[in-house]
């Protein structure tokens, strides 16, 4: 699963998915010809992202390329259950990435657009977000 190897601090303030707005950066098409883009504001843990990777993949019996462009750098804690107040914050648990309407989560290319299509599809069952599948235009150079 995606986590980084050496994070600067251990652990971070939640925020309380305080993300309004829409996305201003990795909103398009960079390297595939499909994509999903996320249609809501939330997070996305790192089981989810590798489970929607997990699904593409074997729909596309591994053909075509993937990119994921997404990156979970937060880290959540939680302390253990039947704990007293106090003493602390919790240990990190698990990381997620901060996403915002409109970003795109993966790319695809080398298959064809019903293939990707559906592949997009089943790895946006996986995904807590509401998220939809975008085609490159081809007369955009």
């Amino acid at each position: 699963m995606l986590s980084p190897k050496k994070p600067k601090y251990r652990k971070q303030f939640k925020n309380l998915r305080h993300l309004g707005g829409t996305e201003t950066r990795g909103c398009t098409l960079e390297f595939g010809d499909y994509g999903l883009r996320v249609m809501e504001s939330g997070w996305i843990t790192a089981r989810q992202i590798e489970a929607a990777r997990i699904a593409m993949t074997r729909y596309v019996k591994r053909g075509g390329k993937l990119w994921i462009k997404i990156f979970p750098d937060k880290p959540i804690t939680s302390k253990p259950a039947e704990t007293r107040m106090g003493s602390g914050k919790g240990s990190p648990e698990y990381w997620v990435a901060e996403v915002r309407a409109g970003r795109i989560l993966y790319e695809m290319t080398g298959v064809s657009e019903e293939v990707a299509k559906e592949a997009l599809r089943l790895a946006a069952a996986k995904l807590p977000l509401k998220c939809k599948p975008v085609v490159r235009s081809e007369n955009i150079l």
